[in-house]
């Protein structure tokens, strides 16, 4: 799979984003601030896995199709099922 440098970015933020949480628990601050920044982490996972997953759908379905020589019900089954974790 080819990861874009826009979703690279997304991941490099959020990275950031923990770093300063770290930060911030390491001087203790106080909880509500760090649970904020968690919270917001968290947030950009989830929109960063649903990018992943809507943007490579097809490309996902196409290799693991050749891969594991899955029927399509199959191939779009798991599809859903990954869409479904991540949330």
């Amino acid at each position: 799979m080819n990861y874009n440098d826009q979703i690279k970015n997304r991941v490099k933020r959020i990275e950031g984003q923990l770093r300063g949480i770290i930060k911030m628990m390491e001087e203790n601050k106080d909880c509500k601030e760090v649970i904020t920044q968690l919270s917001a982490s968290r947030a950009a996972i989830d929109r960063t896995i649903g990018v992943i997953v809507s943007s490579n759908l097809v490309e996902c379905v196409q290799e693991a199709k050749i891969r594991d020589g899955k029927s399509m019900e199959e191939l779009v089954k798991d599809a859903v099922n990954l869409l479904v974790k991540s949330q």
